[in-house]
């Protein structure tokens, strides 16, 4: 449900984008899947996150779960009427699910997911009729930036496999 933006929110949308993106270098840092995200409540940052699963040992370490709890402790509440979650890559199943029970009202999203997409591509959690809150979606805030931030890291991992392949073989 992309809904009428104003020039404001367009420019909101734009800039807290750009964060997570600059989170999602956070995760790509320490060799994750570079995926960021930030929670935003009336123009300030309640929660950010960037994927650690790997380094968590955490399926659920996700970046928008790790942006939703720490939104959560800030406002001592898991409900998050009225926050705006940013994120660079379409949530999965896990995350659209914890964004529809904290209450989360918008959600931004750069890239989308193809494979788990949960937000629009594979399927519309967010927005199911069946359930009891429903998530207004902007897709495709930085879409290219956000996609080639993670075809570029995936297309790294794939020639550091080459090498140590052609190093074991010796």
């Amino acid at each position: 449900m992309n809904l009428a933006l104003t020039p404001e929110q367009i420019e909101a949308d734009e800039r807290w984008m750009q964060h997570a993106i600059m989170l999602a270098g956070k995760a790509e840092a320490i060799d994750e899947v570079p995926v960021g995200a930030v929670v935003i409540l009336d123009g300030e940052i309640i929660g950010e996150g960037w994927n650690q699963a790997i380094n968590l040992h955490d399926a659920t370490a996700h970046a928008e779960i790790i942006a939703l709890r720490a939104a959560g402790k800030t406002v001592e509440n898991y409900r998050l009427i009225d926050a705006t979650l940013y994120v660079t890559l379409e949530p999965c199943s896990m995350c659209a699910g914890a964004m529809v029970h904290s209450r989360v009202k918008r959600l931004v999203y750069g890239a989308v997911d193809l494979k788990t997409g949960a937000a629009g591509s594979v399927f519309n959690l967010v927005e199911h009729a069946q359930l009891n809150h429903q998530i207004e979606v902007r897709s495709g805030v930085f879409a290219s930036e956000t996609g080639a931030l993670l075809s570029n890291f995936f297309k790294r991992r794939r020639k550091e496999k080459k090498a140590l392949k052609r190093l074991l073989k010796g």
